[in-house]
């Protein structure tokens, strides 16, 4: 597909700098094409497109690397049943979605373009069906918030207990979660902060922006144990390689420590042979939330380091600045697997310092909150 793959990419350029202009033409022709799909959104829309696009964005930018374009479209389509879309409004979508594109590329758009994503997108549907169907598990889970504890006036964590159905993840995923008592119909992305267990209790590190996150607003400041929420299917693939034998550096910023806590619980009930080099930063000795979680781990695997870092904080007894420069300061990390979590300035900050230390991009996962 690599002449699609071009033209893909190419004819994106038309449009990525109007993004909202596109999502709305895409939602308004969409349910203009049938008004019945409207309910299976949220009643405010804003914040939806981005999702959306940020769908699309991964799925151009995958079409080139066959296996991975397959595993996200398949991984896509199961976690859409929980929007409750059926095989039907694929063909609606695909309308939409080349409608708003022709409308906001304007005139720079070709028979070339059209082409490619009528070919792109059928692909996308025909993988992301073929992931909803095969998909034994339940579009969602009732989930109980179990505990809840405040860290400052932004962040929490908080333990939900899946009902009636086991779920079953992996360390380093996600899930999507929806708080219907206060947000029906929105949901958010948060990954999964510990290892899986017997129990099937997972714990989630939420911490709301200021002025925005509806659903992380909702779980830090107004959701208590005994809460119902739902938990859509688990995605994502930055996982722990079991049969690799290189050392290990995960490198947190903020919430972004979340599923490095679970990875670090998974190498604890096997590893034995690999030293894990954790760094942790934050802005303020304050904000280092788990660190003291951390220490314990610390203490129990002989293995393992922790290096907290804060950058606006001169008074902290540690390390200071953008933890991507502390851990240049620490390289060469060419031999180590390599795992990176945090907002995006901090996650590309990140691979650039790895990327200029040598270490093979295969070496290299993330996950980041917001676009690259």
């Amino acid at each position: 597909m690599g002449d699609v793959a071009r033209l893909l990419k190419e004819s994106w350029t038309l449009v990525e700098e109007d993004r909202d202009r596109l999502s709305g033409h895409f939602y308004a022709r969409l349910f203009l094409l049938d008004p019945e799909l409207r309910k299976l959104f949220p009643v405010q829309m804003s914040g939806q497109g981005d999702r959306l696009l940020e769908a699309i964005i991964t799925a151009i930018h995958t079409v080139d690397d066959p296996e991975g374009f397959d595993e996200f479209l398949r991984s896509l389509g199961r976690d859409h049943r929980k929007y409750h879309v059926e095989a039907r409004h694929y063909e609606t979508m695909g309308v939409a979605l080349l409608d708003a594109l022709r409308s906001t590329a304007g005139d720079g758009w070709n028979l070339e373009y059209d082409q490619a994503w009528r070919d792109a997108y059928a692909a996308i549907s025909i993988r992301m069906l073929a992931g909803a169907a095969a998909d034994d598990d339940p579009p969602f889970w009732h989930a109980e918030v179990l505990t809840h504890e405040r860290y400052g006036s932004d962040t929490a964590v908080l333990t939900v207990q899946a009902l009636q159905h086991p779920l079953s993840w992996r360390a380093g995923q996600y899930v999507s979660v929806e708080v219907p008592r206060y947000h029906p119909r929105v949901w958010r992305t948060y990954s999964v902060a510990n290892a899986p267990n017997d129990n099937g209790v997972l714990e989630f590190h939420v911490r709301t922006p200021t002025g925005a996150g509806w659903v992380s607003g909702a779980l830090v400041r107004r959701v208590k144990p005994g809460d119902l929420l739902r938990v859509a299917a688990p995605m994502g693939s930055m996982t722990l390689d079991r049969s690799s034998e290189r050392d290990v550096l995960c490198v947190a910023g903020g919430v972004g420590l979340a599923p490095v806590k679970a990875l670090v619980e998974e190498l604890a009930s096997y590893n034995r042979t690999r030293w894990v080099h954790v760094f942790y930063g934050a802005r303020a000795e304050a904000d280092l939330y788990g660190l003291d979680g951390l220490r314990e781990l610390v203490a129990a695997h002989p293995w393992l380091s922790v290096t907290p870092a804060c950058s606006d904080d001169p008074d902290f007894d540690g390390e200071l600045g953008d933890i991507s420069d502390v851990v240049a300061r620490y390289g060469p990390w060419t031999t180590h697997d390599c795992y990176v979590s945090g907002s995006a300035r901090m996650v590309r900050a990140t691979l650039r310092v790895l990327a200029e230390d040598g270490v093979p991009p295969q070496q290299t996962r993330y996950d980041t909150f917001g676009n690259l």
